[in-house]
């Protein structure tokens, strides 16, 4: 009898500790036995606190709000949502994003880029001013629609880009298809960004303004191109260049880490049943 009334002493006392009152304290808010803890709820109302805009919240709004949250979770685990394959490739995504984040965010905050950098990638990049004929084709062209575009441009080609006849400019308007043809085929300055990668490459191989290509493939059909002009580094926008050049460098940061997990991975692709 002693012994039992020894033991429900130590209970009570277990029971009434500051250290378990300070436990339980700690949820602030329990929703169908899921808890919300108050070190949750801070992180929460701090976090609006940093990015309201023209309300102030309150505790008690932050708290409903997760309370919400906390339900809707629930109910969409539920009716099964967790295992919707739509759900869970939104899902994967976000690791993905969540990844990519937490592995390089202080290698993208580390890269710098100096004015002197900025200008020796503008002197491998500069800004191009061009002209082209143009045929239309889409990437998904059958063979005989390719075949049909490409005797068009050759035609154009040979026909009327000859010295003493038309300029390239009136041939264009003639001749050329797309939005630029009214203009005699100007497509006026453009960064490398702007333009498809085998129109840029062919552009800035032409060199000096005056100079016309060959005929090209690229993702939108046939072209001709004619150097018009490239802007010198004086007119630049300084901290365009730089942009480009610091999506360059977070590029090589990203195929790097890429590089490496595939290094570390075992992978097999089948590119024959990607043939159409």
């Amino acid at each position: 009898m002693e012994t039992k009334h020894i033991s429900l002493i130590f209970l009570c006392a277990f029971l009434f500790s500051p250290s378990l009152k300070s436990f339980a304290s700690t949820e602030v808010a329990k929703v169908n036995g899921s808890a919300i803890s108050l070190e949750e709820f801070n992180k929460k109302y701090r976090e609006n606190l940093k990015f309201f805009q023209f309300k102030a919240p309150t505790k008690v709004g932050v708290l409903d709000d997760l309370i919400k949250r906390e339900l809707g979770i629930q109910e969409a685990k539920r009716l099964g949502l967790d295992k919707d394959p739509d759900v869970l490739d939104r899902m994967n995504t976000v690791l993905y994003h969540a990844l990519l984040d937490k592995k390089l965010s202080k290698d993208f905050e580390g890269i710098h880029i100096t004015d002197e950098e900025a200008k020796e990638f503008y002197s491998r990049n500069p800004e191009v001013r061009t002209s082209h004929i143009f045929v239309a084709l889409r990437p998904d062209a059958k063979p005989e629609e390719e075949k049909k575009a490409l005797e068009k441009i050759k035609k154009i080609q040979e026909e009327q880009i000859k010295p003493g006849k038309m300029g390239f400019a009136e041939i264009a308007q003639r001749f050329s298809e797309g939005v630029a043809a009214p203009m005699g085929g100007d497509i006026d300055y453009q960064s490398k960004d702007k333009l498809d990668p085998t129109y840029y490459e062919t552009s800035v191989k032409l060199h000096s303004a005056g100079k016309v290509s060959g005929i090209i493939r690229s993702q939108f059909g046939f072209h001709i191109v004619k150097l018009t002009a490239i802007r010198p580094w004086e007119d630049v926008d300084k901290a365009q260049v730089k942009r480009l050049l610091f999506d360059e460098k977070r590029s090589k940061i990203f195929e790097s880490y890429m590089g490496q997990l595939k290094q570390q991975a075992k992978i097999t692709t089948h590119p024959e049943l990607l043939k159409d």
